[in-house]
């Protein structure tokens, strides 16, 4: 179906819908519901240069309208991914996917970057930099726009694939940072990754999730997602990717007006897990409901001039 199709980075997708990294694993689960070749494309599950087992449990907790996560990267490392988890995907999976790569050092980021360059059936890398740097006292990545810049260079000198940096929102402002990137060479940038909340359970007076706090993410974070989407578009040339608190057509169709030429479905596909088919599938009838005849025109047509 053209009137969806859009081009992301270089790469045409055969509509805008993404599944999010850590809500969608390696799809093949999904696979078993739905035929995810539908999806423009997911976002696999974030990987890392070695194993990692995550965080202690607890880790959710559920919120109105939403809920916190503290998974910790759990995944198994990225040389087994590609050994393992990649030949199992593209038993269900035909199409390029977006490889999700998180690290915690510069060093990290481009090891992790490098291998899964060689990787046929990756299209996409999209670098997580909400993660702690530990040579840089724990501080996020993406929270300074220097240390956002230098993950970007690095990663960029590696690989010959579209890079695209997914930015986290618990900063003053996130436009410095998404112009640092561009700057540094990123090809798209995807925000936003998860607010940072808690819950405290009555019974115990403790908080309900064993690290204390974690990622927010559902429907309640949509506004916020949203206009940050629109500030970063109006700061940057590169293609960006929205997400936060997606969970219809309209809601999609409001991030590209916001400036989205992609849209990410995260926390929703744990609760309904064929979301992203029934977003996809109402697309053509929300879109002639708001006389809107090609997806590609509408991306960030909210702003004036």
């Amino acid at each position: 179906m053209d009137r969806l199709s859009v081009n992301l980075c270089g790469l045409q997708i055969d509509n805008p819908v993404i599944p999010a990294s850590g809500t969608f694993g390696y799809g093949y689960e999904f696979a078993e519901i739905y035929d995810i070749n539908m999806l423009g494309t997911f976002s696999f599950k974030g990987t890392t240069k070695d194993p990692r087992f995550g965080n202690p449990t607890p880790r959710i907790a559920e919120c109105t309208a939403g809920m916190i996560n503290s998974v910790g990267l759990q995944n198994p490392g990225v040389e087994n991914v590609i050994s393992q988890e990649l030949p199992k995907m593209k038993e269900v999976f035909s199409k390029k996917v977006m490889a999700n790569v998180s690290g915690f050092s510069i060093e990290d980021y481009a090891y992790t970057c490098q291998r899964l360059d060689q990787c046929d059936e990756v299209g996409w890398l999209e670098v997580n930099i909400s993660c702690p740097n530990v040579h840089g006292g724990g501080m996020s990545f993406g929270t300074d726009p220097k240390a956002a810049a230098a993950v970007t260079k690095a990663v960029k000198a590696v690989t010959k694939k579209p890079v695209i940096i997914k930015l986290t929102p618990n900063v003053a402002d996130i436009v410095p940072i998404a112009k640092a990137c561009e700057d540094a060479g990123a090809d798209g940038i995807s925000l936003i990754n998860t607010l940072l909340g808690m819950r405290i359970d009555l019974k115990t007076k403790k908080p309900v999730v064993a690290n204390k706090m974690g990622g927010f993410s559902g429907p309640a974070v949509f506004p916020i997602a949203l206009r940050m989407v629109y500030q970063v578009y109006e700061a940057v040339k590169v293609p960006v990717v929205g997400m936060g608190g997606v969970s219809s057509a309209a809601d999609v169709i409001e991030m590209m007006l916001a400036g989205a030429t992609a849209v990410e479905v995260g926390a929703v596909n744990l609760t309904e897990p064929r979301v992203c088919k029934i977003i996809i599938d109402e697309l053509p009838e929300t879109m002639d409901r708001y006389g809107i005849k090609n997806l590609k025109d509408i991306i960030g047509g909210a702003h004036n001039g």
